[in-house]
């Protein structure tokens, strides 16, 4: 049984959903999702909540139920609220700027990287944070896990790019060698 898939998803105002040829539409005033239904998975739309279920206990209803319940509930959130990842850039000289739909990451190397921002994400920087937001929370995540790769934070003196709520562990250095040694 899937506890995520049991609870039903409450249909905000302003948002429409229907149900059209094995596949899910949802409209809002942010824009528009639609998602193709698995053929193990039952959806009933009511006034104004989605339930899913499956159509047969099997290993892959169970699997899919959940699952599909988790993604039409953020194509809901993302509709109404939207989702956003905040990035930090930590170190000396470490800047971020917007050219051209670019991201422009000054983060250390000899060329400044340019990453592409994809149709429909919104970024904002503010000093040295680095805010995407959208209403896709996969495009959202995507692209922040890909500014992030281009420097991600080391352990020992923490410079990088880093989620603002992330936690990094950290190193201690080496230490110089006191007492007896080859000169002693």
């Amino acid at each position: 049984m899937s506890r995520i898939g049991k609870k039903p998803i409450t249909i905000p105002d302003g948002i429409n959903v229907e149900e059209k040829n094995q596949k899910i539409l949802i409209k809002g005033d942010k824009g528009e999702f639609s998602h193709p239904i698995p053929k193990e998975i039952k959806i009933t739309i009511s006034e104004n909540e989605i339930v899913v279920s499956p159509k047969k206990e099997t290993k892959k209803s169970k699997a899919l139920w959940g699952l599909t319940r988790a993604l039409l509930y953020n194509y809901i959130k993302g509709l109404t609220e939207g989702f956003q990842k905040k990035l930090e850039l930590i170190g000396v000289g470490y800047r971020a700027a917007l050219e051209n739909n670019q991201l422009v990451l000054d983060v250390g190397y000899s060329n400044k990287v340019r990453l592409n921002i994809p149709e429909g994400l919104a970024v904002t920087i503010e000093k040295n944070v680095v805010i995407i937001a959208g209403t896709d929370k996969q495009q959202v995540g995507e692209f922040a896990a890909k500014a992030r790769k281009v420097r991600p934070p080391e352990p020992y003196k923490g410079k990088g790019i880093k989620y603002s709520d992330e936690i990094i562990r950290r190193k201690e250095g080496k230490k110089a060698a006191t007492g007896g040694g080859a000169g002693a």
